[in-house]
């Protein structure tokens, strides 16, 4: 099956413009999904009251894993449809799902208004959203690479995570002014509900910038579009490389959900910070993951993906447990902060180079579908699971510094995927064509 050259140069009118319409569902992916985690507490009095907090808390943070299981059927199911449509169509498609599941979860009534009808529409509403947030990283990460100049993959593709760090800060500016304005109570009560609200707002804003979006010259240069059938039987025969494409982007995943989705939470409930200086930290981490992640992917570009993956990796290895059981032990803004800030650099310079990385090693004519499976397994099997685990594992050891062993294993993973991938220096794994039938 035929398909244009990695490396051809785009004739996209505006690359800036690209990019700014390309990544413009991300912001709102990602803006509801730390919304989600930042508001748990609430969220988890409004639609799954406990008089345990900390069971509460669990029932929140596993309605958020259980969307995310979706994601991997939505990166099968939308991930053929953008490889065999186009990619400019299936953004848009991606765009009116992700949309739809926002609004549900903003407008639905709090259990005491409805009774259990609440929890299962808010489940009905995070489902539609993984379903939907399978195929939307990887749908604009094979844009923005398809749209690259020569030797800069890897630079454009890390804007695709770059972009969802703007829906941090803007959530958590959000935040922080309402916690300053509101009483807390106002907040729990009703107040989380604000930024849901101003979410849905923003969406045809949205939907108005992915329609003028242009279509690869890369899928338009293709000479023979995949069926639905070829993407998942050529799918299937790579599954070597889609499973260590998945361990390959565990450590993104995991790294990003605990210092954007459970950091807030970790500040106020664990480390008993105040709601001010927990969004203050966070804020602080979106503005310098919005930096490492155009650095490590230009850095990749320039020395090769293997070197920063595993440097990093080996560097989280090292350091996750130590840095967390050095902030439990006097928790102060300063230190969370400190600890936060290492932990932002290693996901922007990780995911940065992670991107490049998966877009490469996938095969091209499915790129699609591949690169949001294995992006979303490992979202949905660990990433989104990262609150959850954390928040577990505190309650089972009594050790407020135990989530570090579990971004311990993400980098332990992801250092055994790179070597082997990059076996020698050079990408050793190499894509399969399905067996003819």
């Amino acid at each position: 099956m035929s398909s244009t050259p990695a490396q051809q140069p785009a004739t996209i009118k505006s690359r800036i413009g690209a990019i700014l319409r390309a990544t413009s569902g991300n912001f709102l992916e990602q803006f509801d999904f730390f919304l989600f985690g930042f508001y748990a507490a609430a969220i988890g009095k409004a639609f799954f009251p406990s008089t345990d907090e900390t069971a509460s808390l669990l029932n929140t943070f596993g309605v958020f894993w259980l969307g995310a299981l979706m994601r991997p059927v939505g990166a099968i199911v939308l991930g053929a449809y953008i490889d065999k449509i186009g990619r400019r169509q299936g953004l848009i498609v991606t765009l009116g799902i992700m949309a739809a599941g926002t609004v549900v979860i903003a407008f639905c009534p709090t259990y005491e208004t409805i009774g259990v009808a609440a929890p299962i529409i808010v489940l009905l509403g995070r489902l539609l959203q993984g379903f939907s947030a399978g195929v939307e990283l990887g749908g604009v990460s094979v844009y923005l690479s398809e749209i690259a100049t020569p030797g800069n993959r890897g630079f454009y593709t890390s804007f695709q995570s770059s972009s969802q760090q703007v829906a941090i800060f803007v959530a958590s500016i959000l935040g922080y002014l309402l916690s300053e304005s509101m009483p807390a109570a106002t907040v729990t009560a009703w107040g989380w509900r604000i930024p849901f609200f101003v979410g849905c707002l923003i969406i045809p804003l949205i939907f108005f910038l992915r329609r003028t979006l242009e279509e690869t010259p890369a899928f338009l240069a293709m000479k023979k579009h995949p069926t639905t059938s070829e993407v998942f039987a050529s799918a299937l025969a790579n599954w070597r490389i889609v499973l260590l494409g998945m361990m390959i982007a565990i450590l993104t995943t995991t790294t990003f959900y605990f210092v954007t989705v459970y950091t807030p939470t970790f500040g106020k409930t664990v480390l008993k910070l105040s709601t001010a200086d927990a969004l203050l930290v966070t804020l602080l981490v979106a503005v310098t993951n919005f930096i490492w992640n155009p650095v490590g992917g230009a850095l990749s570009d320039r020395i090769g993906r293997k070197p920063v993956l595993i440097g990093i990796a080996v560097l989280s290895l090292l350091t996750a447990y130590p840095a967390l059981s050095w902030l439990v032990s006097a928790p102060s803004f300063g230190k969370m902060l400190a600890v936060e800030m290492m932990f932002s650099f290693y996901f922007g310079m990780y995911s940065g180079t992670m991107l490049g990385a998966l877009v490469e090693i996938v095969p091209a004519h499915v790129r699609t579908t591949c690169f949001s499976l294995a992006f979303a397994l490992a979202a949905a099997l660990f990433g989104t699971f990262t609150p959850f685990a954390a928040t577990w594992l505190i309650e089972k050891t009594g050790d407020k510094a135990s989530p570090g062993f579990w971004l311990m294993f993400a980098a332990a993973l992801g250092i055994i995927a790179a070597l082997t991938v990059y076996r020698g220096g050079q990408q050793a794994v190499a894509a399969r064509e399905p067996a003819a039938a």
